[in-house]
């Protein structure tokens, strides 16, 4: 048996968690800064930072408490590397170095896609998951299309060329005058709209499986929100935000770039799954939580499409415990010299090219 404490801090969640054999939650503690952030309609980098340095040490002895073991039961600790915010990822990394050093426990840094991927292992934790299988990851950063063929073995077959998907939520739900963040607040309004009341467009519609969402975002604003001409433009100097028009529905242009988005991912998740021969879809990240790509999804696959809880889809230290937990059992060990990785990408090289 293994039990795995990880630690989370790539954006703005402050997590840890204690996972069992990589399959079994024994603790999962969350701080969210969503109300912090709420006011400037998205993650300012600065506070986030702060704001883990207040949360690291309560969340963690919490996360400890609840499973029930002490340090000196744990086989390691695991910590997001990256990718992530530059200071938001060294408030964790140097918190885990602390509670490893102190604890004499062996110190793993893990990749953030990877996490998400591993939520997947967390939500039936008896049934196993036969490869080769396709993975989506939506995120507020992150878009990315993988075949697995096994632990650890990644083959990236597309992703975003500009915004992610939970990007393209957040901004068009600022455009529309929605709280932040923008995806759930987006899939209540869409409940209450006309998906066909706009026509905007599916970006990428080719054989690639990149994604494309700035052209579908652009569309939005030039539809719902005054235009103002370049004497105004100047004058205005470019700062203030776009005016939302008077004569719009919010709920129809929610659910109009809703099943735009949908449409786009759905159309080439299944593409690949059928061209890749997988035995089934996993989906994860924060956008997973999306009722209308859950559908869409199930709906036009023939393939068993699985995601995890609600509480599993968004930044969690379960999902690094157990990513963790096969890389432990690999044999990944960290030095103490490790150092945060913003821009780490998902590989079956991300581990031995981490420099």
């Amino acid at each position: 048996m293994t039990l795995i404490l990880g630690i989370e801090t790539s954006c703005d969640e402050t997590a840890a968690a204690v996972i069992e054999d990589g399959r079994t939650i024994r603790s999962n503690v969350v701080a969210s800064q969503i109300d912090l952030h709420a006011q400037f309609g998205g993650v300012f980098p600065e506070m986030a930072s702060r704001a883990h340095i207040e949360a690291m040490a309560p969340v963690v002895e919490q996360a400890v408490t609840n499973s029930g073991v002490a340090y000196s039961d744990l086989d390691a600790i695991a910590v997001t590397r990256g990718p992530g915010l530059v200071g938001s990822l060294l408030v964790g990394v140097n918190y885990a170095k602390g509670v490893a050093l102190a604890a004499g426990k062996p110190l793993l840094g893990i990749n953030h896609l990877e996490g998400h991927v591993y939520s997947l292992w967390l939500t039936e934790p008896q049934r196993e998951i036969i490869f080769p299988v396709l993975v989506l990851i939506v995120s507020g950063g992150h878009s990315e299309l993988l075949l697995m063929r096994d632990h650890g073995v990644y083959e990236r077959l597309g992703g975003t060329l500009d915004d992610a998907a939970g990007e393209a939520f957040d901004k068009v739900g600022r455009m529309l005058g929605l709280p932040f963040p923008g995806g759930p607040n987006i899939q209540r309004a869409a409940q209450n709209g006309n998906a066909a009341a706009y026509n905007f467009p599916r970006a990428k519609r080719d054989t690639s499986y990149d994604f494309s969402f700035s052209g579908l975002k652009t569309a939005v604003m030039r539809e719902v929100t005054v235009q103002p001409t370049a004497d105004k433009r100047r004058k205005r100097g470019g700062n203030k935000a776009p005016k939302l028009r008077s004569d719009v529905s919010v709920n129809d242009v929610a659910a109009s770039f809703q099943a735009a988005l949908v449409e786009s991912l759905v159309e080439k998740t299944v593409r690949a799954a059928r061209a890749y021969e997988v035995t089934e879809i996993l989906m994860a990240g924060g956008v997973s939580a999306n009722s209308a790509l859950r559908q869409a999804l199930r709906a036009e696959s023939e393939l068993p499409v699985r995601y995890p809880p609600l509480n599993l889809c968004t930044d969690n230290a379960a999902m690094i415990a157990a990513a963790a937990h096969y890389r432990f059992l690999g044999g990944l060990r960290d030095d103490w010299d490790m150092d945060v990785y913003p821009n780490w990408p998902l590989s079956s090289h991300t581990y031995k090219t981490q420099e």
